[in-house]
Parts: structure tokens; C-alpha cells; sequence
């Protein structure tokens, strides 16, 4: 079966990389893809948000498959459009519709749905620029660090953390005035939650489901957790603390009813669910919803599935996962990402990437990475994904450690304490 992979990051290399090894692949198609997935595949011309384009191409190549990567074609209704097309009807989507991207979408439509259907989560309320006023008192009747996030997609920097309620009046008012642009139109307050957090990923066709390998990733610049959000600096997985009871916890509260949830509104789900968790005093709640694999975690997720994902996909498509076979292998697995010095902040970009060819004992998954006169460069903030097995923790991030300090590029910035509060 001929597949196409809309995305151009880490994960989509990570997809690319496992579907690839699959007997039912023939031809992968990545759009736009990068210098990884090149590797893969066929990288091809295609802008994910010109639905037209991509599924005339669909069409055109015979792709049985379309896998979506990032969430944006989701929330704006590629699945949607597929279906109500009869001339691309038959081309499976993998990836839910727009009703049900809404999950990720709109905070406040996530926020409401878990009301709805009593899944754990945090204290919250919705306001709009017309609301200000309001919005400030309930913010001052909130205990400190307050949180703020804006409804829509910001692109992962839409939620702030504040200590101070005059900072955080402040930033309410940017939010209101554009700050995220529409995404900030309407903004959601909600309770801070204290605890560790972690992801949780299942694969579902609708009615039956497969819990994924759980992932704790590392979002902040600095080490210890400290600076600026990033769209992820590393990621762990298994997560120590997630044993049998826990995991028993977040099927029982948030899977279950959350695809019951689906269900009982008309909504066909097909695709993966990523459940952003805060455990508080072993209790899961949720703090997102995404409808789609994570980056970084994709990094080390995919990579412990020992099962063909080709299959599990097929399972998604015809509707029948639950007679789909999947196996995890029991050993740990990290990334460790170097990022373009500035990041997340301005960087510059075209920096030649040297040494790729000294990495041994790891999987590299290209990011912002792209090929010009057959050399490798740099194209984003995160570049590259190193990505390592070992018997423990320990010593799969000395394999990743080992690597990052081969690899050279100018401005180059990772993290060297990824996994530090699991220890």
C-alpha cells in the first residue's frame, strides 16, 4: 500500500521510519516532509493546509493511506473533506474530524467535554476581551501561580504560568489585544494543578483502542526546567512512576470515558489521542487534550512499539484495531534534541550539520533539518532527535549524550539533565 505522511518534524520521520519497515508499505509519501524522511521515502511539494492539493495527489499516486502529523489540517477539517468528497471518499484518513479535533482545537470545548463527562481535571472558567473585568476577579480569587491559556492553536507557547496577579492581569490584557492573535480571543483560567506530568497516547478506530507506551517529555530551554517553552527539549519513556495502579487510573477515569464521551455526541473517532496528565499524589488529571502523536515523544514512543504499525493503522482504517496484535518492548528509550542556538527565540538558520555520519548506537530523527547541494543545514529551531535504547534509563541517555557531543553545528544547545526528576 502506497501511504502519504503530511508533517515535516520528528515525528513524521519517526512515523516514517517505523511504517517503512513494515512488509505491507510499498511506497511512503511525505509532504513536505524533511532531510530525514527523505530516507524514508518520497518527500514531496505538498502544503498540508491545501487539502485540494493533497488529496489530488492522494488520488493521483494511488496512496491507500493518509496519516496526518501536526494538528493544524485536523482542526481545520482535512479528514472532514476527504469524506464529503466522493472523488477521495475511499482514501482513508488516519486522524480525527474536525468535530473531535475541537478536543485540541479549543481549550474551552476540551475543558467543557471533561465537565461533561466527569474526567479529571483542573478548576477552570472562559472568558472573553468583553469579560476583562470579570476575568480579573475570578483571577483574583484564584491561589498563585495562575494559569492562563488561550483557547485555540498557539502553536504550543499559548499557555503562561504566572506568579504574579498584576503580571498576570497584564498578559490577560495582551492575550485580549492579540498577543497569540485570534487563538487569544477567548481565554481560559484555570486552577494550577501540582504534581509531575507525563503523556499518554492510545490508537483508536472508534470503538476498540491500544494504549501506547506513556512518555514524560521536557518542555522548558533550561535545565532543571527553568526559561522559556519550547516545542520540546527530550523525552523518557517508560515513566517510572506510571506503574499497573496508575495506568489502571487513567484508563478507568480518562480513557474510557473520554471515548465513551466521543461516542455518546456522534463523533467516529480514528486516529491517536495524546492525553497531556498531571499526576497529583498518584491521582491522573487532565491538564490537554491533543489529536495527534507529540513531538518529542513520537521520538521515543514509536520506536518501542515492536509490533508492525503498518497493521495497527490497517486496524484504525477497516475499524477491526481490537484483533490488532501489539507489542511494547520492556526496555527504556530517550531523545535527546539539539536545537539552533536563540531558540525558542529568533535563531538563525542554513548552519552546516557536520558529523552525522561518527553517530553510532542511535536513531536520528530530523526535525529542522534540510538538505542544500547535498550537504545537511539547518531549517528550524529543534533539528535533530537522538534517540537511544538502553537496559535503564541511565544508560540509554549516556548513548544520546555520547552522540550530541559528535554532532556539531554552529549555535548548537541541548539539554543535559533530561530525566533529572525521575531519577
Amino acid at each position: 500500500m502506497n501511504i502519504l505522511i503530511l508533517g515535516s518534524g520528528g515525528r513524521e520521520h519517526a512515523l516514517a521510519w517505523k511504517l517503512a519497515r513494515s512488509e505491507k508499505t510499498d511506497k511512503i509519501f511525505i509532504a513536505p516532509g524533511n532531510s530525514g524522511t527523505s530516507l524514508e521515502g518520497e518527500n514531496v511539494n505538498l502544503d498540508p493546509g491545501n487539502f485540494n492539493q493533497v488529496a489530488e495527489f492522494a488520488l493521483r499516486k494511488e496512496v491507500g493511506m493518509v496519516i496526518v502529523g501536526p494538528e493544524a489540517p485536523l482542526v481545520n477539517g482535512i479528514h472532514d473533506y476527504f469524506l464529503k468528497n466522493n472523488k477521495y471518499r475511499s482514501i482513508p484518513v488516519v486522524g480525527p474530524v474536525k468535530a473531535a479535533a475541537m478536543l485540541e482545537g479549543s481549550k474551552d470545548f476540551a475543558k467543557d467535554f471533561m465537565q461533561r463527562y466527569c474526567i479529571p481535571t483542573a478548576r477552570y472558567r472562559s472568558f472573553t476581551g468583553d469579560s476583562f473585568d470579570e476575568a480579573c476577579e475570578y483571577l483574583q480569587n484564584m491561589s498563585k501561580p495562575y494559569v492562563l491559556k488561550a483557547d485555540g492553536l498557539a502553536a504550543g507557547k499559548g499557555v503562561l504560568i504566572l506568579e504574579d496577579y498584576r503580571e498576570a492581569v497584564d498578559e490577560l490584557q495582551k492575550m485580549f489585544s492579540g498577543k497569540f492573535g485570534d487563538a487569544g480571543s477567548r481565554v481560559v483560567i484555570e486552577e494550577f494543578l501540582s504534581g509531575i506530568e507525563l503523556s499518554v497516547f492510545i490508537l483508536t478506530d472508534g470503538k476498540d483502542y491500544k494504549i501506547l507506551p506513556e512518555a514524560k517529555d521536557y518542555k522548558r530551554i533550561g535545565e532543571k526546567d527553568t526559561g522559556l517553552n519550547t516545542g520540546g527539549m527530550g523525552a523518557v519513556s517508560p515513566v517510572p512512576f506510571a506503574g499497573k495502579s496508575f495506568m489502571d487510573k487513567v484508563e478507568k477515569r480518562i480513557i474510557k470515558p473520554t471515548l465513551s464521551g466521543l461516542r455518546s455526541e456522534g463523533i467516529d473517532y480514528k486516529g491517536f489521542i495524546f492525553f497531556g496528565l498531571m499526576n497529583v499524589k498518584g491521582d491522573p488529571y487532565v491538564i490537554e487534550y491533543n489529536v495527534r502523536m507529540g513531538d518529542p515523544e513520537a521520538e521515543v514512543v514509536i520506536p518501542r512499539i515492536k509490533s508492525d504499525l503498518m497493521e495497527l493503522m490497517l486496524g484504525v482504517t477497516e475499524g477491526n484495531l481490537g484483533q490488532r496484535n501489539l507489542e511494547i518492548t520492556d526496555e527504556t528509550a530517550v531523545t535527546v534534541m539539539l536545537v539552533s542556538g536563540g531558540y525558542p527565540g529568533s535563531y538563525e538558520k542554513g548552519k552546516y550539520i557536520n558529523n552525522i555520519d561518527s553517530v553510532s548506537g542511535s536513531l536520528l530523527f530530523h526535525a529542522g533539518a534540510r538538505s542544500e547541494n547535498e550537504k545537511l543545514v539547518t531549517a528550524g529551531g529543534r533539528v535533530i532527535a537522538i534517540s537511544s535504547f538502553g537496559k535503564d534509563m541511565e544508560s540509554a541517555l549516556d548513548k544520546s549524550y555520547r552522540n550530541a557531543e559528535k554532532i556539531s553545528f554552529e549555535g548548537k544547545y541541548f539539554r543535559n539533565d533530561i530525566g533529572f526528576d525521575l531519577k
